[in-house]
């Protein structure tokens, strides 16, 4: 059973419900695996997943850029797992890690090749967390793939959750208003992540506390090759979790103000990512809502960025894609380009 989460003045990023269009609460669809830790032997793998798990709430203390030990100092930022994968990667529609591990390996456009799940959670470290890879071996990579592990392991290979993903609302037939966005961010953000975005530190800088709620842009946030870089990724997790006030009875972001506010957020400067040019070898995989060229399908990128992107998906269609070689049968993320397993 979802719990509400305790407010002192500014409410915390880790929203535990999700908000439709009007306003009331949407409960985790019916069959949604709630793994109990507890029951996890004290062995070593009981402790590897344990380990996972705190790494992926405390990450700015275990592997962040302020710990004492500078081999360990993965993450480039100080924002944790949790900030995309709510309740640890257990919450509905918050980018879940539940069945992920089922999937892998599996061919991920973005790298042009088959990857394994290590290799997704490394896609993760270099662009959410605007860091570096964590080494094969590593305690805490393999402490990472054992709690995906235990989160899957009551999942059918093969079956996609509903929930999973962050949601897949109707897009835009007009590009997305930044301006708009701004004052929706204004009447709706600003009394948690601030008026600069920059979030609410737990501590002080310094203290490898993190923060009690995220940085949305600026030098600590997610970088520019991000999945949440994404207008598609960003607007549909705003729409499911966002804002938190909302567990107070106040209404929910529309699908369109969702959509203008994430163009807001996308709009504000963050970290770059090295070497972008690298992503999706096959251009013609690069999905419509990618805000880095180079592209291959004529359109620009302003429309990449802020759509519609219903005529961009319409030229990609003509092309012959690398994924139909590794993957005969079309999965769901192929048709709901917005619906991903993690950022």
């Amino acid at each position: 059973m979802p719990s509400k989460v305790a407010r002192s003045g500014a409410c915390l990023a880790a929203a535990i419900l999700c908000w439709p269009l009007s306003g009331e609460a949407v409960p985790a669809p019916v069959g949604w695996p709630t793994p109990d830790l507890s029951t996890v032997p004290d062995d070593a793998l009981g402790r590897q997943v344990r380990f996972g798990r705190e790494l992926v709430e405390k990450t700015p203390l275990l592997i962040g850029p302020e710990v004492r030990d500078p081999s360990k100092r993965y993450a480039g930022n100080n924002l944790a797992c949790a900030s995309c994968h709510l309740g640890a990667g257990t919450k509905a529609f918050a980018f879940p890690f539940d069945g992920v591990a089922n999937e892998f390996p599996q061919y991920r456009p973005r790298a042009g090749k088959i990857n394994t799940l290590a290799d997704r959670l490394n896609g993760c470290m270099v662009r959410s967390m605007n860091g570096r890879r964590l080494p094969a071996g590593a305690p805490e990579l393999d402490a990472l793939v054992a709690y995906l592990g235990f989160l899957s392991a009551g999942v059918q290979a093969g079956v996609k959750l509903p929930g999973r993903g962050a949601g897949a609302m109707p897009e835009l037939d007009r590009p997305a208003d930044p301006g708009r966005g701004r004052l929706l961010f204004e009447a709706n953000c600003v009394q948690c992540h601030g008026a600069d975005g920059l979030g609410v530190r737990a501590g002080t800088p310094g203290d490898a506390q993190g923060y009690a709620v995220p940085p949305l842009w600026g030098p600590d946030a997610y970088n520019d090759g991000a999945g949440m870089n994404r207008l598609g990724n960003a607007a549909n997790f705003i729409h499911s979790n966002m804002p938190e006030r909302a567990i107070e009875g106040s209404s929910s972001l529309t699908a369109e103000d969702a959509w203008d506010v994430a163009a807001f957020i996308e709009s504000q400067p963050r970290p770059h990512k090295d070497s972008p040019e690298k992503d999706f070898p096959d251009r013609s995989e690069k999905p419509p809502d990618a805000p880095l060229g180079p592209y291959v399908d004529g359109f620009s990128q302003q429309q990449h960025m802020l759509g519609p992107f219903a005529p961009i998906r319409k030229k990609l269609s003509t092309f012959t894609h690398r994924r139909r070689l590794f993957e005969p049968t079309s999965s769901s993320a192929a048709t709901a380009p917005h619906e991903r397993n993690m950022p």
